[in-house]
């Protein structure tokens, strides 16, 4: 396996990272350990989780993981804070200083582990000076609690802003950034992506199949399965199952036939070797679609297979987009 490196930094990640949503939910325990179990066996080194999902349930599962099979120090784990954990206590989200350091705290608990290699802030938050939520970070970073931080579905601007402040207050800085990037949703190719390159930031795009719609399993003029996730989201139904989308996702299946792969495995080796991308997250939900996804790694993109998907989506372009996020203006600068 050919490792990346993530970002400025000198550690060494699979060019593949295992997305952890469903553990403890729709992947029970055990399955989630003989997925981890075999995610090691192949190479892969890189898993993400969050402390929101499964409402925390899914770190729980991942630390029972590498727990049960001694093989932490192989990993790279991240995990991220922001959004709510409940809904009575006010200060009980966000990112301010108060909540990354319980939440930090929380997560370590559950994970089982003493350190977080990698801690994601999930979303960006206006109402909140930047320098605040940076000491934070970077007092977990000095206290070893934390090695890296980055953060998740954030703007080109807001993250350079963060940069500038790291450099004028010596804080540690972001190494890292999740967006959401498929062949749907090519606009982190405008600003994000050629900044992200210019300035060492390790991208990891999330959603790289569009939560499933580019794959085999949907059909125009069809009702999605009910167990999928379009099939259980209102939301993800109105925004996926549209005409233009299904032009593409047809486009995408014929290439896929012609290379002897699943339109999934087509859309996920096509991010994964995009421009500026170091690890997009897959998310398997059973052992047959993390072996789909492994095999992702082998299939080759070739400039007549790009050239093809831009005449379908154009660099900087989107047909279907999906992500909730607060590009400011900040209400508060750092002056």
């Amino acid at each position: 396996m050919e490792y990346r490196l993530l970002g400025r930094t000198g550690v060494k990640v699979s060019p593949l990272c295992f997305g952890t949503m469903f553990f403890g939910g729709r992947v029970p325990a055990e399955e989630a350990y003989a997925q981890v179990d075999r995610a090691l066996e192949a190479g892969i080194n890189f898993y993400d989780c969050a402390n929101i999902y499964t409402g925390g349930i899914s770190e729980e599962v991942l630390g029972d993981a590498f727990k049960r099979n001694k093989k932490r120090d192989r990993a790279i784990v991240a995990t991220k804070v922001h959004f709510p954990v409940n809904n009575e206590d006010p200060n009980a989200g966000g990112n301010s200083r108060r909540h990354i350091l319980d939440q930090c705290e929380k997560s370590l608990k559950r994970l089982k582990m003493d350190y977080i290699d990698l801690y994601y802030l999930h979303r960006p938050q206006s109402t909140i000076p930047i320098d605040e939520t940076l000491r934070a970070m970077d007092d977990l970073i000095r206290s070893g609690k934390v090695r890296y931080i980055g953060t998740s579905t954030y703007a080109a601007w807001q993250i350079m802003e963060s940069l500038w402040v790291s450099r004028e207050m010596g804080l540690n800085r972001f190494i890292a950034e999740q967006p959401p990037y498929n062949i749907l949703d090519r606009r982190v190719e405008r600003e994000l992506a050629p900044m992200a390159q210019s300035y060492g930031i390790a991208l990891m795009p999330w959603s790289p199949i569009a939560e499933g719609i580019l794959s085999d399993k949907y059909q125009e003029g069809n009702e999605p399965p009910k167990d999928s996730r379009v099939g259980q989201d209102q939301y993800l139904r109105k925004l996926r199952m549209k005409e233009e989308v299904f032009r593409v996702v047809k486009g995408v299946q014929k290439i896929a036939r012609e290379k002897n792969c699943s339109t999934a495995q087509l859309a996920l080796a096509w991010c994964m070797q995009q421009p500026g991308i170091t690890s997009p997250i897959m998310g398997p939900r059973t052992m047959e679609q993390l072996e789909s996804c492994l095999s992702a790694q082998e299939i080759k993109v070739t400039k007549e297979d790009t050239d093809r998907i831009d005449q379908m989506v154009p660099p900087g372009r989107v047909v279907s987009a999906y992500y909730d996020a607060d590009f400011g203006p900040h209400k508060f600068s750092w002056v």
